[in-house]
C-alpha cells in the first residue's frame, strides 16, 4: 500500500482556490467515555480521557472538486489529538475510496488535508503532521439506524445511536456551532477497531456521532 504525503499530491489549479462542494454523511467514534464534549464547547472542553484518539467515515452522496465528480465515494479518517481540541497539534491521515480517478483523489486529499480551505479549512491550523493518505477499498452502510464503515483491516467500525425515551426519535444536539453540522446525532459505537499508521485502538461502547454534512470551499472573497 502506498502512502502518499502531501508534497506528492499532483499540482491542482492553485490550491485552496479550487471551489468544492460535498453532501452526505459522517460517522466518528472516539475514545471519550461518554458523548464528546467538543460537540457542545467546541473543543475548549477537554476529552473525558485527557486526549482525544478517533477514526471518522464519511459518505458522499454527491461532490465535486473542481470538475471531477465525487459523488459515490467513501473517505475515512485517523484523528490523533493530544489534549484540547481548540488547541491544535493534531496528528491525522486520510484513507481514499480506491474507486476515486486520479483527479478525485487528489482533489480528496486537498479537501481532508485543510489545503482546500472552506469547511475543512481549519485542518490547516490544527493539524501539526498529517501522516498520509492511502488509497483503500471503503464501504460505507447503513441498515436501518446502524452506520458500518470498513477499510479493510485498517478501520472497521459500527456505530448506532443511543436510544432515547421515544424509540422512534433519535437523540440530537440541534442548532450547535460544531464545525462538522449544525445538528449532531448521539451514538455509541458497537465496534471501533483501528489497525492504521501505528496506531491500535479499540473504542467499542465509547461515544459515537453521527451527522449529515453540507461543507464546501474555499471561502468566497469579502
Amino acid at each position: 500500500m502506498t502512502t502518499t504525503t502531501l508534497t506528492q499530491v499532483r499540482p491542482a489549479a492553485a490550491t485552496g482556490q479550487t471551489p468544492w462542494a460535498i453532501k452526505g454523511e459522517l460517522i466518528l467514534n472516539c475514545n471519550c467515555t461518554v458523548f464528546c464534549p467538543c460537540v457542545v464547547s467546541l473543543g475548549k472542553h477537554g476529552p473525558t480521557e485527557g486526549y482525544c484518539q478517533a477514526w471518522a467515515g464519511i459518505r458522499i452522496d454527491s461532490g465535486h472538486y473542481g470538475d471531477s465528480d465525487l459523488s459515490g465515494l467513501n473517505v475515512g479518517l485517523l484523528l490523533d489529538i493530544p489534549g484540547l481540541m481548540a488547541r491544535g497539534n493534531w496528528k491525522a491521515a486520510a484513507f481514499i475510496d480506491d474507486r476515486a480517478e486520479d483527479a478525485a483523489y487528489d482533489g480528496l486529499v486537498e479537501i481532508f488535508s485543510g489545503r482546500a480551505r472552506g469547511t475543512t479549512g481549519l485542518f490547516r491550523m490544527l493539524v501539526s503532521e498529517f501522516l498520509g493518505a492511502e488509497r483503500a477499498a471503503i464501504t460505507y452502510e447503513t441498515e436501518g439506524k446502524t452506520r458500518r464503515l470498513m477499510v479493510g483491516k485498517k478501520i472497521q467500525g459500527e456505530v448506532i445511536p443511543v436510544p432515547g425515551k421515544d424509540p422512534d426519535r433519535d437523540i440530537v444536539a440541534t442548532n450547535t456551532e460544531y464545525w462538522m453540522g449544525s445538528d449532531i446525532t448521539v451514538a455509541t459505537a458497537t465496534k471501533g477497531r483501528v489497525r492504521a499508521f501505528g496506531r491500535v485502538w479499540d473504542f467499542d461502547g465509547r461515544s459515537a456521532e453521527i451527522c449529515q454534512i453540507d461543507w464546501s470551499g474555499p471561502e468566497v472573497a469579502k
